[in-house]
């Protein structure tokens, strides 16, 4: 088993930690969530230094895609959710009834909201993009303003640079 590696960085929604091995980000843990690192952990800043450098220029607005190895653990369910939260185009969103549908369980809308819940790589897997079906914000584990702040990001309504 490859060791865990991780970063802390500060963005501007506030502090971020990436966690992942040589191959793959496993996890970016939202302010307020991130797990105290074990002593079989090793900070690697470099190792996500390509990681940092895209989440700048997504709070930029300049990146509306990763490029990223992904390794996120989960059920089969909850994959095939966050492959779904893929698709989903920077500047729209989707409702957990569509997330639902599109990944062949049409009645599983409070399954897809658990699942969006338990997603270990948040902003990079666009959880924040799935939205109620009257097109509510609702549920979102770094908090409704930090949810908001994203979406006004990718509908180009504000700006999340830090200025110089």
């Amino acid at each position: 088993m490859d060791m865990t590696l991780y970063a802390c960085i500060e963005s501007p929604i506030g502090p971020l930690m990436l966690c992942g091995d040589e191959h793959a980000v496993t996890a970016l843990y939202l302010p307020g969530r991130h797990p105290t690192p074990r002593s079989d952990w090793r900070r690697d800043d470099a190792r996500f230094a390509a990681v940092v450098r895209q989440l700048e220029e997504y709070f930029a607005g300049e990146r509306t895609t990763f490029d990223v190895p992904l390794r996120p653990s989960g059920a089969a369910f909850e994959l095939d959710v966050w492959a779904e939260l893929l698709r989903i185009p920077y500047g729209t969103t989707a409702s957990y009834g569509e997330v639902a549908r599109r990944v062949g369980h049409p009645t599983a809308a409070r399954a897809v909201g658990a699942a969006n819940g338990r997603n270990p790589i948040a902003i990079i897997v666009p959880c924040h993009r799935v939205i109620g079906s009257t097109g509510r914000l609702i549920g979102y584990g770094g908090g409704l303003d930090t949810k908001r702040a994203l979406l006004d990001l990718e509908a180009g309504r504000t700006s999340l640079a830090v200025s110089a």
